[in-house]
């Protein structure tokens, strides 16, 4: 019995949530509502990341382990009392009971779940997003089951495993497979990869740590690790700009704004974010004002100065990323002030690494990355910046300095105003300076395009329109509205007209013809053809006759531009060429394949692959 009641009052001592009832170990309501009760009392806290409630072995045990009965007298038995039931939420699996900790509707994490889901709704059903039900449903249950298996190893309690599940769920809004299609909804191609990438990001969380706290936001830093390693060609990101501006992208807008707004406002986040936005949109201003570019997807001429501008600074994932990702309480810093430090460096680094980028892919994984890198120095950052609560941790008491004055003298304040400017030009001759590689390639290009009047005008390339067939335009390219019938006519001129510059090129022998018309996987190959006939001094050079045009799209790899296809069918003419310049044959064929133009500089349709008529 002492040994009994020393072991009660040990258990009285610790705060343990577990009383004896009748032989029994009790748990108390306390211990399967700590979430609960602690998310009531303090709806504003980190909760979007905590795992479980602070649930210890003790109290997670099973309510059917017995206490040690002692030993009784002879006598007559007494009356057994029934087993009590225990008080919190519990669930009972093979004969054990285990404390339940249920998702609570003040959590705002399901709020933040119901964002998100209702994003990927409308991604499935209007905005055409490139990613199937199974995959979104894998990457979600995959860390769900981590997260309940680790929290159950570790605390013997079962709990609603709201962040595990965010952050599959937000790999999946993200993560897109190269060569998926939009119509896939119940495709199961690739499922492993969301698995393996959701699951990676999650365990992020428990392996990467410091201080007993995780440094990275699992969903970001695993899909920049995956970006990195399986690169464009495998996987990609979720593109800038969804769809065309259309009643169901407003829709989308209003999801976000509404809900981003109302969740970092009570959880007092707001103000970083709008410092990421802010210092963001001065940051890519500055960059597009410099002659900045880049491919996109979506885009069949690369997008460049105010249209750059607009399309990263107000682009829904900008949104998304802003709202929902560095806004994540674990990884970001808790004073007021090192929160919009922490939000107005983000933007900085991410205009810095997005700077040397010509691609939207290259683009958008150095906005990810910019997060990445901000986590690591949030470690040393928050050393120099005011306390969590602290007299100082107001922006204005900050900006004022340590001295405390409630007003700067002028002489101070042009001082520090003198600092700031100066701070404000380095970075941004920093930018510039960052983004002179990618404005370098565009020179490039345009220069090997501009000398076309020229070639034109030694070459006899003359397209009778009359020639062409009527094309026909596939209704992908008719719905995004940027290119008519007249259009595609004038495109597939442009067409004839490449194929015949190519066929002067083999002729003569002049490889300097090429770059006019043709631009990558085309350029190399008929590079190589013109080396093949300055070798040998023989030629075989085709001449098309269309009977049949129909345009598609095109997706390229690496989110590096859309292009058009040309759907060709008729005959081909190839005339073969004896050392000496004469003709030694011709012969005619029938051709079905596939012509892929594209506008890497904005001007001139170029010819950069052909392909086999689907």
């Amino acid at each position: 019995m002492a040994r009994t009641g020393r072991r009660d009052e040990a258990h009285a001592r610790a705060g343990s949530p577990a009383r004896q009832t009748g032989g029994l170990l009790e748990p108390s309501r306390s211990t399967a509502s700590a979430y609960d009760d602690r998310l009531l009392s303090n709806p504003l806290g980190d909760v979007l990341n905590d795992p479980h409630p602070p649930i210890t072995q003790t109290s997670a045990r099973s309510a059917t382990d017995a206490a040690a009965a002692p030993e009784a007298a002879p006598g007559p038995a007494a009356p057994e009392p029934p087993p009590a039931k225990p008080a919190g939420r519990t669930v009972r699996i093979f004969g054990r009971t285990y404390p339940f900790v249920a998702p609570n509707i003040r959590d705002p994490r399901l709020h933040l779940a119901a964002v998100i889901i209702s994003i990927h709704v409308l991604g499935q059903v209007a905005l055409g997003f490139r990613v199937s039900v199974p995959q979104i449903l894998v990457a979600i249950l995959v860390c769900a089951v981590i997260e309940v298996g680790w929290t159950l190893h570790k605390t013997g309690a079962l709990v609603w495993p709201a962040s595990a599940m965010l952050t599959g769920s937000g790999v999946a809004l993200i993560l897109r497979l190269s060569d998926m299609q939009s119509d896939d909804h119940w495709s199961w191609r690739g499922w492993y990869v969301f698995a393996l990438v959701a699951g990676l990001s999650l365990l992020t969380k428990y392996v990467i740590r410091y201080r007993g706290s995780h440094i990275f936001n699992p969903s970001n830093v695993g899909l920049v690790a995956a970006f990195l390693l399986l690169g464009s060609t495998r996987i990609e990101p979720l593109d800038f700009w969804w769809a065309p501006f259309d009643g169901w992208m407003v829709a989308a807008y209003l999801i976000i704004l509404v809900g981003g707004l109302l969740i970092t406002a009570r959880l007092h986040l707001l103000g970083m974010s709008a410092a990421f936005w802010l210092t963001l949109a001065v940051g890519i201003g500055v960059l597009a004002a410099s002659g900045h570019c880049m491919t996109a997807r979506w885009s069949f001429e690369p997008v460049c100065g105010a249209h750059f501008w607009w399309v990263i600074v107000f682009s829904p994932e900008i949104l998304i990323f802003l709202f929902f990702m560095i806004t994540d309480p674990k990884t970001s810093p808790a004073g007021r002030v090192a929160r919009v430090a922490f939000g107005i460096g983000v933007a900085m680094v991410c205009t810095l690494l997005i700077a040397p980028q010509t691609t939207e892919f290259g683009a958008k994984v150095a906005l990810l990355s910019g997060l990445v890198v901000l986590c690591v120095a949030r470690l040393f950052l928050e050393r120099f910046l005011p306390a969590p609560g602290s007299e100082r941790d107001r922006l204005g008491a900050f900006a004022r300095g340590a001295g405390g004055e409630r007003y700067l003298t002028p002489g101070r304040a042009l001082g520090r105003g003198a600092i700031v400017g100066a701070t404000v030009v380095v970075i941004g001759a920093t930018v510039v300076a960052a983004g002179a590689p990618a404005r370098e390639s565009l020179v490039a290009a345009s220069a090997a395009v501009s000398a076309d009047p020229a070639v034109q005008s030694q070459l006899d390339v003359d397209v009778d329109p009359s020639t062409l067939p009527p094309v026909t335009v596939d209704p992908e390219v008719t719905d995004r509205g940027d290119l008519s019938q007249a259009d595609a006519q004038a495109t597939a001129v442009t067409l004839a007209e490449n194929l015949e510059v190519e066929a002067q090129a083999l002729r003569s022998g002049e490889k300097s013809l090429l770059p006019s018309v043709d631009d990558g996987e085309r350029l190399i190959t008929m590079q190589g053809r013109v080396d093949d006939v300055i070798e040998t001094g023989g030629a075989v050079v085709p001449h098309y006759t269309f009977g049949a045009l129909h345009v598609v799209l095109i997706h390229t790899e690496g989110q590096s531009g859309l292009s058009l296809g040309f759907e060709a069918r008729g005959t081909v003419e190839e005339v073969t060429y004896g050392v000496d310049g004469s003709e030694r044959s011709r012969t005619t064929s029938p051709f079905a394949r596939t012509f892929v133009l594209s506008r890497p500089t904005g001007a001139r349709w170029l010819l950069v692959d052909t392909q086999p008529n689907t």
